[in-house]
Formats: structure tokens, sequence, C-alpha cells
């Protein structure tokens, strides 16, 4: 039977593949064929060999925001960009960030007296982890202060943990908290440490997690030795990007334009001191708590017993000074200007700033966005030309916060609403060699396609066939928070996507370089350029399609599973509840029209049958979809986040929160709005289904 359903499920998959490329969605059938051709040279022009070029250069030295390190990489990607005709536009803005530790020690105290590490062990063979410019490891946006105190043990420092500190009776009020990293965003550890009544936090990573209980540990294997620190942002705002200026771009403090900024004294940053060590020094502490052992789901990968207290004996002072202050930060913006439908925008984007040197995270990705840009810069040069504009954005000042690709969108809101097709995010793109993708419903099946087009190296497979591994269907994930596409998907109701490959990471640590990368990431430097192939095609496709070539049925398939999930998890909370009426019936409605819709364009399509003026008004309204999540009352947990489709988890700051507004009543146990949302989520759906009977209407 189980060779049975592979035979089956390898069938279907060959059924799609060949469906795809007999097919474009949004062409004419007289376009497909040059469109193929197109395609075909495209593959050919990519440059592969350059991707390693690039991640050499780009990561030469460490480069956080607001430094001439990272002002010279930003001038690195503008050359490579207009040397492939790209128009090239810097976008500056003062933001205010940390971008160096300041004094910070760790030590206990009693009862010995011992200094911890804070840094990186230089690894012989490696001369990156030698360089004398990287920081010690800084958890930016700490508070400062100089606190001696008892240790808590808070397992990963998220909301139930400390719920269950509580139900055992211990008081984390005066004390020091010290937790693992994993299971939320780093800063609700120290928010939710804060609440609770510690005055210091020291965060590490856990060998179970990334150590020696994975595997071999860096420089002879891919993970986390004793040293290895993640570094990373504590921001936990109710709205993302600059934290002076929500709403509004960061705009340069010396510009002709002013913007109003909050005193630093009126935002919510946290005031305890807080910094991340190695499992090596946290072993240090670990070893001397006394108190009652810890829950055994508590026990990390130490050869130690985990306990909750460390006893009066036991005293750890943490010193930090950080300073904060405002830094000029630089998007940097390429764009390929379309011969026919200028103003549409197909943009990719990545952030180039990095913690230290950045191989994976980013720079992988900035260095196959580069790459891309000289295949398609090749096709241009030879007279090939686009339909729609393609631009590609390195955002800076990520790390802090999001914040560069922020800014940008706070200042181009109006024009993207108008203007923006779809925003494609590769932060850290090329990671590893697992292809995986998350993405709005409207994209995916076109990503699907685009992967069916390539092969992957050292294989007889294509992309698609590898990503499937077996399955009918690759799988899809829906976008979450931590990165770049958050304000163009979250805030402005841009249809998004973020993907590329991934797999060993040093994860914002001093290690992320090079010879890492040249180790354990991708030996080959193949993974670049098959990925740049893949995203390239996607580009080509969506920037030449007559109709923009949204996959419009796939709203009301996802939204039924989605609703489906949501009603269990009020159920759960409230067996009362039976549905959401309103939204089944505005379901049924959307389904029926897009499935009539996506058969008459389809037709249209193939027969050559649409004009110039009703192509123009289909691709005005398409751009709109999207735009019926945005609500301009926003969530309850922050405004700042507009769609009601999709947001932020904003208790682990990275998950994705399919329906938010209904996810914010299950999580806080609030039974009270659910009728709101079922007319807010009814509205919202019979809105884009309007909009689609619309373009039935212009089909005809």
């Amino acid at each position: 039977m189980k060779k049975i359903l592979l035979a089956a499920w390898a069938l279907a998959g060959m059924n799609l593949t060949l469906q795809a490329r007999q097919h474009l969605d949004g062409f004419k059938s007289s376009s497909v064929q040059s469109q193929k051709e197109l395609e075909a040279k495209y593959l050919q022009a990519v440059p592969s060999d350059r991707f390693k070029i690039h991640l050499q250069e780009l990561t030469k030295a460490p480069h956080i925001a607001g430094t001439p390190e990272n002002e010279a990489v930003a001038e690195y990607m503008a050359k490579v960009m207009r040397e492939a005709g790209m128009e090239v536009t810097f976008y500056p803005y003062d933001v205010y960030l940390p971008n160096d530790p300041g004094e910070s020690l760790i030590q206990i105290i009693s009862p010995e007296t011992l200094t911890l590490s804070q840094q990186e062990g230089a690894i012989p063979g490696d001369e990156f982890s030698e360089d004398p410019r990287l920081h010690k490891g800084f958890n930016a946006y700490s508070g400062s202060g100089d606190v001696t105190a008892e240790v808590v043990y808070v397992n990963y420092g998220v909301k139930a943990d400390f719920e269950k500190l509580k139900e055992m009776g211990v008081d984390l009020s005066g004390k020091i908290a010290l937790a693992r990293y994993g299971g939320n965003f780093r800063g609700f550890k120290a928010k939710f440490a804060e609440e609770y009544g510690a005055v210091g936090l020291v965060i590490f990573t856990d060998p179970d997690d990334s150590g020696f209980k994975r595997g071999k540990v860096y420089p002879d294997g891919p993970f986390f030795n004793e040293t290895t620190i993640q570094r990373g942002s504590l921001l936990t705002l109710d709205y993302t990007g600059d934290p002076l200026t929500p709403f509004e771009p960061a705009l340069p403090l010396d510009g002709d334009k002013k913007v109003k900024r909050l005193d630093p004294a009126e935002v919510a940053f946290h005031s305890i001191p807080v910094s991340p060590i190695g499992y090596g020094a946290a072993k240090e502490i670990l070893s001397r708590m006394t108190g009652e052992k810890a829950p055994e789901d508590w026990q990390g990968g130490l050869d130690l017993d985990y306990r909750v207290t460390g006893g009066a004996e036991l005293k750890l002072r943490v010193k930090v000074e950080q300073p904060i202050d405002f830094i000029r930060a630089n998007n940097v913006i390429g764009e390929f200007k379309g011969s026919t439908n200028p103003d549409e925008w197909i943009i990719l984007g990545s952030h180039y700033d990095a913690w230290s040197f950045g191989a994976t995270d980013p720079n992988s990705g900035t260095a196959m966005m580069l790459t891309l840009a000289e295949g398609i810069g090749e096709l241009l040069k030879n007279g090939e030309a686009l339909g729609r504009s393609i631009l590609i954005g390195h955002w800076d000042a990520e790390e802090q916060g999001v914040i560069g690709s922020t800014e940008w969108v706070e200042q181009f809101k109006k024009e993207l609403g108008a203007k923006a097709v779809t925003y494609m995010n590769f932060d850290g793109g090329v990671s590893g060699r697992n292809f995986r993708v998350s993405s709005a419903p409207t994209l995916k099946k076109l990503i699907t396609e685009a992967s069916m087009e390539v092969e992957y190296p050292d294989s007889s497979k294509t992309v698609y066939d590898v990503w499937r591994a077996g399955r009918t269907t690759p799988s899809l994930g829906n976008l979450g928070g931590g990165s770049d596409h958050i304000a163009f998907y979250m805030h402005v109701g841009v249809p998004s996507l973020s993907g590329g490959t991934g797999g060993p990471t040093a994860y914002h640590s001093n290690y992320d370089n090079f010879n890492y990368y040249s180790k354990f990431v991708d030996p080959s430097f193949k993974m670049g350029g098959m990925v740049a192939k893949v995203i390239g095609i996607l580009s080509l496709r969506m920037a030449n399609a007559e109709v923009i070539p949204y996959d419009v049925p796939r709203y009301a398939e996802d939204l039924k599973l989605h609703f489906e999930n949501a009603e269990q998890m009020v159920r759960e909370m409230n067996p009362s509840f039976d549905r959401f009426d309103q939204v089944h019936e505005a379901i049924l409605l959307l389904e029926s029209q897009s499935s009539i819709f996506k058969a008459n364009l389809d037709k249209a399509l193939q027969a050559n049958a649409l004009n110039e003026k009703q192509i123009e008004k289909l691709n005005t309204a398409l751009l709109d979809l999207e735009k019926s999540w945005i609500d301009p009352k926003g969530m309850y947990f922050g405004s700042w986040y507009k769609s009601l489709y999709v947001s932020t988890d904003p208790f682990s700051g990275y998950a994705s929160w399919i329906l938010p507004g209904i996810r914010y009543e299950v999580e806080t146990n609030n039974p009270e709005r659910l009728e709101e949302w079922d007319g807010r989520y009814a509205k919202a759906i019979t809105d884009l289904r309007k909009k689609v009977e619309k373009m039935i209407g212009i089909l005809n």
C-alpha cells in the first residue's frame, strides 16, 4: 500500500508540473512561449559563481548598523546594482538604537568571585574569530543598571514558566532571572521577568537546543560551542520600527521635513539590565545553585541538575551600561524600470546590517539578490524588457528591531498601497540546503510553480521535487514575525513571501562568518545560484504577466481551514460557542465568485480576448485585494498592526498568528468580543468578494 501511495503522489506531482509548464497564470496564450524563452535565457544568464564572490566581500568585516564597515557594505551593494543596470537610491533615516554593548559585566560574587565570559573564544584556523572589532555579547535595548542578587532559573522564560514559578511559591522579586533561549522572542523573557519583579536577566543557549547534545560543535561541527552567544534585540513595543517614531518615518534630523519624535522617557523600554552568555558561562551559575530541583521538562543538556533557585549563598552581579542614541541608517534601493507598467512594483528585499559578519544572517540573502540582479541585468543589456518594475531593497538597522524597512514603508505607505504587487523577503535566504517558503495565499501557487523550473544542485531532480519530498505538494508556511516583511504585509497589506534555503546556523553569534559558511552551510556554494534562479523566475513572471498572477481562489481555500482552526480554539475556551455564522456565509460567497473569476480570466487569456483597458482595470483591482484585510482600527494588542488576516504573535514575537483578532481573544481568555470579530471578519471577506465580483464585471 505504501508503494502505491508513493506512486500516486509522484504521479500527482508530475501532473502538477506538466500543467504548470503548459500554462502560465496571468499570461495571454500568445505570450507564454516568449516568456518561456526569456526564462531559459535568464537561467543561463545567472552568474552562479558570483554568489561566493559577493558573500566574501559583504562579510569581510563585522558591520553592525551605524558603523563605517556597514556603510562600506552599502556602497558595495550600490556599485554591483549600478553595474547590473539598476537605478540606485539611498534612503537615510536617523533612528534611535544601541549599536555598541557599552560596559557590561557578569560576575559570581559569592560563595566565590568569578567573572564570566561574555564573548566567543578565538578559533585556530578561523581568522575571522580573532577580529578586534568584534563586540562582546549584548542585547539591544537592555535597561542599564548594576545589580547583585540571588538567582532564579526560569526555564525558557515564556509566560507559562513564570506562572509555574508563581504556583510553586517562588518569588522573583529582587532576584536575577536565568533563562535559556527558545520558546519565545528574547524581549518577552525580559518583559515577563520585569513584570514578575526580577531586577536583572541573563540568557543562554542550552546545549539541548544548539550545542554538543545536537552534534559536533564549532569548529568541528555546526552547533554552538560553550562560548557561542546569541545576540539580539529586546524591543517589545506594540509597533514595529524606530521606537521614537511610530506610524511615521524617522527622517533625518537635519533634513528639510521635520518628524515629531517621542521622548525616550515616554517609550516602554525595558528597565532591568539584560545580557546573554554562552552555556559554558551558564554552567558556572547552574552548577552552584542549591535550591529545589527544577521540573523534568525544565532540565537542559548540561551534565548537572537544573535547580529553580540558587540559594542565599549564591549571588550574581549583572552590570549593563548601554548607550542608546541616534545613528544614521541607510536603505539602499535598486530598480529595474518596467517598460509597460513601471508604476507596478515587484519588490525583493533583505536587511544587510549584522551583529557580526552576517554570513548566513542576513548576507547570504544579500549575495543571492545581487546575483539575481546581475542575471536580470544581463537580459536587459541584451535587449530584453520587463513589464513591471523590479525593485531590490537592502534594509538597514533590522537587527535592533526591523527598523530600516519599516521606516521606508511608513514613508511610502500611499505609494506602496497603490503600486506594490508583492514583497519577497530573503533574510538569511541561503542558509543551508533545505528549500522552504512561507507565503501569503495569493503567492503560494506562483512560488511552487517557479520551483519546478530549476534543477536542484548535484541532482537530477528539480527544486520542486526535492522540496515536496514525496508529498503531493510542498509544505508552505504562513508568514510570522521577525523580519522585514512585517510592515509590508501587516501594516500596509502587500502580499508577501519569505523563503530560501535553511540549515545549520551560528545565529547572531560572532562565528557567523565566511569560514563557518564555507565549512557547514554550503561548502559547494551552489545553493545561492539555485535560489537566485527560482526567485528570478518568480520575479520575471510577476513582472511580465499581462494580468497580475495572484491565485485569487486560494483566499477562500485557506480561510475555510483557518476558521475551522480558530473555531476549535474558541470552543476550547468557550464550550457554548458554535461558529462564526456571518463569516461562514461570507466565505461561501467568496469561494463561488473567486472560482467564477478564475475560470473567466483563464478563458479570456487563453483566447487572447482582453484589451488594454480591461487589463489596466483588472490590475488596479487586483492590487487592491489584500487591502480588504487592512482595518483602520487595527488589533487590540497594537493598532499599528492593521491586517485582520495575519500578525506577528504579540506574545512570542516570531510565530505567525492567522486571524489575529480572534487569536488574541483566545490567548487572553476573553469571549466578550467574539460577535464583534464575526462582524469585522465578515465585513472584510465581503469587501474582498465585492472586489472579485467587480473584476468579473470587467471581464464580461
